[in-house]
């Protein structure tokens, strides 16, 4: 049986065919990677979370098309508000790697499939698939997205780049994703494979020769010269420079043209359905559950604590606790249930280990854990817990470190800086006060790193006595929540009399605006023009909570209308306005890139100084983007009055390319207007993280993944526009792995200089671990810097190729289709691993029934018992390396008779996406 989605793969097709392009890289607007790749993956979502709904008795019924809808109907029926900001986003990991391949690896022929490279493109995808399931195994979740991201592009490439379409194949070479089978049939480096095509718009230029003998080939591909074997084919375009040398012209189906309409069409839909086979191979190793969580689909909040846990912190331990325990009770089965909880415990000189859970009780013991002891002189290692915290948490997490002491480690501070930047996520500090900080040191500058840290992240420095910190610790109540969206975020240093305006909208609930600073004087105004003074803690717009330097004010109503909050000091302070909303956007600032297969790339860093500005935003809203409109996109001074409005360009799916000619010189963060159609209701929402330009840019890119216990070298790139000099190169990674590299480079303005990171994994270290490496070049003086992080996957060697087998041994059972309630069925299998690494688990894949399972001599008997109303099963077996065996079955139902099922002594091997059915 071939298992169907509820979202056909012909409708799938149809809508990828019905664009211009296909295989382009990100932007344009005509279909691309991106979308073909997001066509197959909310289609196998829609599958997936179909067959979690009936395996828990629910319906599933999305109220329609969007993407945002589709998580709602996934999540359930659980209350609260559902954003699908971070289902954006883990998405946009996947998405955006198609730009990273056609820009980082433009010249690489087995990328593309360019060059007849066929072994060498396979490997990249067997070896992606591999480190795809190793890192879901230990939940490092984002780089197995960013892995899916770069092997569907070089798969989906082989079916525009190769001959298998002229071939008259009908669907995918299922050897592309079997790495127990080679490719096949290969033509030699010296057969000619082409004839010439002068005008380069011929429709089959490929040899009969080749085409009777069923031989494998693909276009060379000339970026730097116009050299080739003889006879072979191009790949053709204008930047292919051999596709000038005879034969001439080219065999790409990059494109749809009138002499190529039918061969590209073919091309588009036999990579959409290979698309769908090597998701169906993921979700077959890793299970439902993991494969939705990999997809993004999940509650949006995240707890996530690092706490000092030296001598004087008994107070604040408890307190942590109390929190904990508070937020994982009352928030249980609501939408508002955190997804995933992550713990930091940070000593002297110790830190870590970094604990990552989804299960609240997990948290819960593990908090409990938490002594307060040692840790005598005053500073502590605080950043090295939060780098653990930053890279192990997903993005655009609330992190909140609980500490008395300022950090030991400040070396790390342009790294956790760049790590904020990067991941998007949003750090507050909870700070109080100790007998052994007040003995020596007692000034805010003590804590200064951490009121910087919290600025560029759009979190909070709260200072608080030990005994006030129950107080203050609400706002992580408050924060620790689904659908957070900031409205306004401003801080000024030194303060002056100065009125702010935000706009609260219809979806707009639980307003919470908070003000840190110390003998601080406001007032807030309403749209009907009520106001309420800071000197009044429960007036008509709502309540004000003073905990030392913090004030938090929760409205009695969200009215709708324009706010202003007049601020009457000189004391420096901080604003920030939060609020629960389904409306959201996500962004990422990107370079455009030309080349073969031109587009948009992220730029992992501060965007270039001197050049606009681009960001490419994707709008989220309970109905999806179509509901919502963008009326201005800005750049705003967070410190300052500036603001550069930038023209907007709509894109596919929700996506706008935004450009600002005139970036504000200082950090800034992102202003976004809209309106919300459904409601007919304006709308304005903000960042968070602080961004701003550098004249120093810094590229690295990984072209594999580290093998265990083996020295893997990266090199990096450092360019400058500003001063001449020496640049100081500084590298971290937060496995505290060792490493080498160049101290310092030295460039000239305009000019670059090249350096390489050699580290060795530890022998131990599991398959599957995520290495988060950051790389930092600071210029002269420390006048200017920029960044590039990286995640890399270790992965060790992989010699077990082949799928567990699945042998259907019996089935028992009488089904009727008038009275399926009342009977029942059972299915018996055995599963083998023969000279294996052995059974890793066992898994209903579809189905609504029970599956137990004993282990015999050879392998895994079990037992799959199912009411007559759930007449079809997959299970699914996976080994220790996530090769995957299945076995489906259907029970057939008379309603004039039963139907006895015989045994089945047939032996079945299922390999990957291949999935068969056995009806009698």
């Amino acid at each position: 049986m071939i298992m169907k989605s509820s979202v056909p793969v012909v409708a799938l097709i149809a809508l990828v065919v019905s664009r211009v392009q296909a295989f382009v890289s990100v932007g344009g607007s005509g279909n691309t990677h991106v979308t073909m790749t997001g066509h197959a993956v909310m289609a196998k979502i829609h599958e997936v979370c179909e067959a979690v709904a009936e395996s828990e008795g629910r319906e599933f019924n999305p109220t329609g098309s969007s993407p945002e809808e589709l998580l709602r109907a996934c999540l359930g029926t659980a209350t609260g508000e559902v954003s699908g900001a971070k289902f954006r986003t883990a998405l946009n990991q996947i998405y955006m790697q198609n730009g990273f391949v056609d820009r980082d690896f433009m010249s690489s022929a087995p990328h593309h499939f360019n060059n007849e490279a066929f072994t060498e493109g396979r490997n990249l995808i067997i070896q992606g698939i591999a480190a795809i399931k190793a890192n879901v195994r230990i939940d490092n979740l984002q780089s197995a997205r960013e892995t899916l991201g770069r092997v569907c592009h070089t798969l989906q490439d082989f079916y525009s780049h190769s001959n298998w379409v002229e071939l008259g194949n009908k669907s995918p070479y299922a050897n592309l994703i079997r790495p127990d089978l080679n490719i096949e049939n290969i033509a030699d480096v010296a057969m000619p494979t082409c004839s010439d095509c002068a005008s380069g718009t011929c429709p089959n230029q490929l040899l009969p020769d080749i085409l009777n003998g069923k031989f494998l080939t693909s276009g060379y591909m000339g970026l730097f010269s116009s050299n080739k074997p003889k006879g072979k084919c191009s790949h053709g375009g204008e930047t292919d420079l051999s596709s000038t040398q005879n034969p001439r012209g080219g065999i790409s189906k990059d494109e749809r043209r009138s002499y190529n309409a039918d061969l590209h069409n073919n091309a588009v839909n036999l990579a959409s359905e290979a698309t769908l086979e090597l998701l169906e191979d993921i979700r077959g190793a890793i299970g439902n559950k993991d494969y939705l969580r990999l997809m993004g689909i999940a509650r949006s909040a995240v707890l996530a604590f690092v706490i000092d846990t030296t001598g004087s912190m008994a107070d604040d331990i408890a307190e942590a606790k109390r929190v904990a325990f508070n937020i994982i009770d009352t928030k249980k089965g609501t939408q508002d249930e955190p997804s995933e909880y992550i713990l930091v415990p940070f000593n002297d000189p110790d830190f870590g280990p970094l604990i990552r859970t989804t299960d609240p009780d997990v948290m819960k013991l593990e908090i409990s854990k938490l002594k307060a002891a040692g840790g005598d002189d005053i500073p502590e290692m605080c950043l090295s817990g939060l780098q653990l915290a930053l890279t192990g948490a997903p993005s655009s997490s609330y992190i909140y470190v609980f500490t008395d002491a300022p950090p030991k480690d400040t070396y790390l501070e342009n790294i956790i800086t760049a790590l904020i930047r990067s991941t998007k996520s949003t750090v507050s500090f909870f700070m109080t006060t100790s007998r052994r900080r007040r003995r020596s040191l007692n000034a805010r500058s003590d804590f200064q790193v951490y009121y910087d840290m919290a600025l560029a992240s759009g979190g909070q420095a709260i200072e608080v006595s030990k005994s006030s910190i129950s107080q203050a610790t609400d706002i992580i109540v408050d924060t620790s929540t689904s659908a957070l969206v900031t409205i306004l975020q401003c801080s000024r240093d030194p303060g002056h009399v100065e009125s702010f305006s935000f706009l609260l909208d219809e979806s707009v609930s639980n307003t919470t605006i908070y003000i840190t600073g110390s003998s601080l004087t406001f007032n807030l105004r309403s749209p009907t023009g009520a106001s309420q003074s800071n000197t009044v803690a429960n007036g008509p717009l709502g309540t004000i909570q003073t905990v030392g330097n913090l004030q938090r004010i929760q409205l009695n109503e969200t009215e709708m209308g324009l706010w202003f909050i007049e601020m009457t000091t000189s004391q420096p302070y901080t604003i920030k306005v939060i609020g629960q909303s389904a409306i959201t956007f996500i962004y990422n600032f990107v370079e455009e890139f030309k080349g073969p297969h031109p587009g948009y790339a992220v730029i992992d860093g501060r965007p270039s100084a001197g050049s606009p500005a681009k960001l490419l935003l994707t709008l989220s809203g309970e109905k999806g983007p179509e509901a919502l409109e963008v009326h201005e996109v800005a750049l705003v001074e967070v410190s300052g009055v500036k603001v550069s409005n930038g023209s907007i360009e709509k894109m596919a799916g929700g996506d706008f390319l935004v450009t600002v000619k005139e970036v504000p010189e200082g950090e800034f963060v992102i202003l976004l207007k809209g309106k919300d159609k459904t409601f007919s209701s304006l709308f304005q929402r903000q960042t968070t993280t602080l961004m701003s330009q550098s004249k120093v840019t810094v590229k690295a890119k990984a072209g594999s993944s580290m093998l265990p216990g083996e020295e893997f070298k990266l090199n990096f790139t450092v360019t400058t526009n500003g001063s001449s000099g020496t640049y100081t190169i500084r590298a971290r990674n937060d496995k505290n792995i060792p490493m080498m590299h160049p101290s310092t480079l030295s460039l000239v303005s305009g000019g670059s200089a090249q350096g390489t990171v050699s580290l060795t994994p530890p022998a131990d270290m599991v398959s599957g671990t995520d290495v988060t490496l950051t790389i930092e070049a600071e210029g002269p003086g420390g006048s200017d810097s920029n960044y590039a992080v990286l995640r890399l996957s270790v992965l060790s060697k992989v010699t077990d190729l082949t799928p567990p087998k699945c042998e259907i041994v019996d089935v028992q059972g009488t089904c009727n289709s008038s009275s399926c309630n009342s009977s029942n069925w059972e299915l018996s299998v055995n599963i083998t691993d023969n000279n294996g690494t052995g059974i890793e688990s066992i898994s209903i894949q579809q189905g609504s029934g029970n599956l137990t399972q004993k282990e015999v001599e050879d392998g895994v008997m079990g037992l799959y018992e199912a009411s007559c109303c759930s007449t079809s099963v997959t299970l699914s077996a996976v080994d220790k390396v996530g090769n995957v065996g299945r076995c489906s079955y259907t029970m057939k139902s008379s309603a004039g008779s039963c139907l006895m099922s015989l045994p089945l002594w047939a032996s079945l091997l299922l390999y990957g996406f291949l999935r068969e059915s056995f009806t009698l």
